[in-house]
């Protein structure tokens, strides 16, 4: 069924350049091939009909329309063995820790600044930066990054790479549970033979992750209620808000279930006003509250920042977290690991082009056909230029725009991004695919095992982004591949 498929010149997950399968894929391709074509299209079909029926979807914004569909699904799940993940967890343990410590310095003494290891511009001119607001305050645990969702791709050496920091309201955690319900509802072949890290408890320790955020505020005895704050069902990640809440046991609320009444936060219900001591917010910081942010906001709450400051209520993700997790930001990131914590990074940067300095910036220029240009504010694969795939005019626009606002792009390498195999269509084929971790930080630091495989379902494209047609897969975590290896002694 693999005849046809190619791995050269890319790392392939699963097939060695030779076709066979690697150690850690040996029992999964000997059961797959036991499947016939038509059995294989028939729980293709069936996995994505759960899909549909559990209401699982996201919305896509254009121009014209949104539009609401279900996550496409591909059942041959991302394998990683348990050496491999021991190394991404450290990794994304110690560099959750440096971005935390960057947060703290910048909004407190700004060491980092004074040092000179950073740009003061870079901070203070950056959008996402609310010193105004956040400078001097007091949070729980001192922690700003309470949820991380970190992008690792592999090179065309099988080498972890983080691609980009999420530390604002990371999405996809909810996927990462319905990818593995399927799987183990359509495909239970393939869990009688493998020995896997579960997902379950995770949420648990998610949940103790919230609570463990305890106001300052709060009276000796009293046990904190913890809320999830939606914007509302017209959220491109509203399932993910639901789910969330559902499965923590957390009411899920929207900004006029509560108020503020003497610096505090109540939440209103049929038997009266209920106090909140924190909330986990899936609102951007600008909408949070209409008094200290943007005016015309009706999706937040009226002098939140207010409680906040007094101690009264705990926000998660912290206020002002953006300014850490910019692509701009981004370049920077593996100095911060060596000035906070002393130590190299365990999972390297891409190596970037920060075009803000005349002399990268005229390096890139030259060479705009061969490099990948992003926009450090857009996200989703959005004003995005893949130069060896673009056209002269394309290449054009990118240029005028860098010449225009140097400080609003980067620039990377294109690189040759790992391959798995994927089912669509009724045969296989080879797609582009990355990897979300999610990092859960409150008094321990829990790191979510396998995460959200991303794969570009579209032929030969990069772009693994659900909005742009990607889709996802699961993500398993061997408990120990020594069988697997003597398997395929």
């Amino acid at each position: 069924m693999f005849r046809p498929y190619k791995t050269a010149p890319f790392f392939d997950e699963m097939l060695r350049q030779d076709g066979l399968p690697k150690p850690h894929y040996h029992k999964f391709h000997q059961i797959l091939n036991q499947f016939s074509q038509d059995e294989l299209k028939k729980k293709h079909e069936t996995a994505q009909l759960s899909f549909l029926r559990q209401g699982i979807t996201f919305t896509v914004y254009d121009a014209n329309q949104n539009t609401e569909r279900t996550m496409p699904f591909d059942f041959i799940p991302v394998i990683i063995p348990s050496k491999d993940w021991d190394e991404i967890e450290r990794g994304m343990i110690q560099r959750t820790e440096a971005l935390n410590l960057f947060l703290e310095d910048i909004y407190n003494e700004q060491y980092i600044i004074k040092d000179g290891l950073i740009p003061r511009e870079l901070v203070e001119e950056n959008p996402y930066y609310y010193g105004q607001q956040m400078k001097g305050m007091k949070i729980p645990l001192r922690n700003h990054i309470f949820l991380a969702g970190i992008d690792l791709v592999r090179n065309e050496n099988g080498q972890y790479l983080v691609l980009e920091d999420n530390l604002r309201n990371p999405s996809g955690m909810s996927y990462v549970y319905q990818n593995r319900y399927v799987m183990r509802q359509v495909y239970p072949e393939f869990f009688s033979k493998h020995s896997l890290i579960t997902l379950e408890h995770q949420l648990s320790s998610l949940h103790d992750a919230i609570l463990s955020h305890k106001p300052l505020g709060l009276e000796n005895g009293v046990s904190p209620r913890a809320v999830l704050l939606t914007p509302g069902i017209y959220n491109s990640a509203y399932y993910d808000h639901v789910f969330l809440a559902q499965q923590m046991g957390l009411e899920l609320v929207e900004g006029r279930d509560l108020l503020v009444k003497h610096d505090k936060v109540y939440m209103k219900t049929i038997k009266g006003l209920e106090r909140v001591h924190i909330i986990y917010r899936r609102i951007d910081d600008d909408y949070l509250d209409p008094v200290a942010f943007h005016k015309d906001s009706t999706l937040g709450v009226t002098n939140l920042l207010q409680a906040y400051r007094k101690g009264n209520v705990s926000i998660l993700n912290g206020i002002g977290n953006g300014v850490a997790d910019d692509k701009a930001m981004y370049a920077y990131v593996p100095d911060m690991i060596r000035y906070y914590l002393k130590e190299e990074p365990i999972i390297p940067n891409v190596e970037t082009y920060r075009l803000r300095e005349k002399k990268q910036r005229d390096w890139v220029l030259e060479r705009l056909e061969q490099l990948v240009i992003k926009n450090v504010g857009a996200s989703g694969g959005y004003d995005m230029l893949i130069g060896p795939h673009a056209s002269k005019d394309e290449i054009e626009s990118f240029r005028n725009k860098i010449l225009e606002k140097p400080y609003q792009y980067i620039a990377q390498p294109m690189i040759k991004l790992s391959r798995a195999p994927s089912f669509q269509n009724e045969r296989f084929y080879p797609c582009h695919v990355d990897l979300r971790v999610f990092v859960m930080r409150g008094e321990e630091t829990n790191v979510l095992p396998g995460g959200l495989s991303r794969v570009a379902l579209k032929e030969g494209s990069l772009v693994v982004n659900s909005s742009q047609g990607g889709g996802g897969k699961d993500t398993w975590i061997l408990k120990s591949d020594r069988g697997d290896e003597q398997h395929a002694q």
